[in-house]
């Protein structure tokens, strides 16, 4: 089993601080986003997003019908909803990038994305590491794939989209030292 309660209490806190460059394993995926608007931005909302999602992980009782959705950001529930009213610009056009990136795929519904959190789910082939804006509207986005250069990430796309990407590249595996260079001193 990849997650389990420690692995999912520390990348909660890899999402609420930047973690120290000594902490990171040898090697990092990284999907490079270009963004539409400010990266800090896209990045924070990018956050939280996934903070409540990894947070149902570690004290959610995946055996219920539906998942608690207070600490989801309203914008992200409603873009897979069809709450159109209630989707910013971003989110709809995000939601567009991700239909045409997975060639047709369906937007998520919230809990579906949510379950995809359940330490038992086998599909999360990733763990949150960090995100460094690397331009005005850029924004490297980096996990722990345990050193595969090929994992299950569909639940991370939909995230990134739908918080304001407009095009997402990779994963690709780098060296952490790659990662460390840019995010620069603990936060």
């Amino acid at each position: 089993m990849m997650h389990n309660s420690d692995s999912l209490a520390a990348e909660f806190q890899r999402l609420q601080v930047r973690p120290d460059s000594g902490s990171a394993p040898p090697v990092l995926s990284l999907f490079a986003v270009d963004v539409s608007g400010n990266a800090a931005e896209y990045e924070q909302r990018l956050r939280s997003v996934l903070s409540p999602a990894v947070r149902l992980g570690a004290t959610a009782d995946f055996e219920q019908e539906s998942l608690p959705v207070d600490d989801v950001p309203a914008w992200f529930a409603a873009v897979g909803s069809g709450h159109e009213e209630r989707v910013p610009q971003f989110a709809r056009a995000g939601r567009e990038g991700y239909v045409a990136h997975t060639r047709g795929g369906r937007p998520w519904e919230t809990q579906d994305w949510l379950y995809r959190f359940d330490p038992d789910e086998d599909s999360r082939g990733w763990e949150w590491w960090d995100a460094t804006p690397v331009g005005p509207s850029r924004v490297h986005i980096w996990v722990d794939s345990w050193g595969e250069s090929f994992f299950g990430c569909q639940e991370l796309l939909w995230a990134a989209y739908a918080a304001g990407a407009v095009r997402v590249d990779g994963p690709t595996l780098q060296k952490s030292t790659v990662w460390s260079a840019e995010a620069g001193p603990a936060r």
